[in-house]
């Protein structure tokens, strides 16, 4: 999810960049608790 809404199409110049855009990535995410309790109550994650 994280990686097609706000990793994706982009050119990573160091390691920092990474973990910078990885935070954001993250604390976007967790901004979002409804779209966490979707992706969790879906069929295929629950084994």
């Amino acid at each position: 999810f994280m990686l097609y809404n706000w990793l994706s199409y982009r050119v990573f110049t160091s390691y920092d960049t990474i973990v910078d855009l990885c935070c954001y990535a993250w604390n976007k995410l967790v901004d979002q608790p409804w779209t966490i309790m979707s992706i969790g109550l879906r069929q295929w994650a629950h084994g």
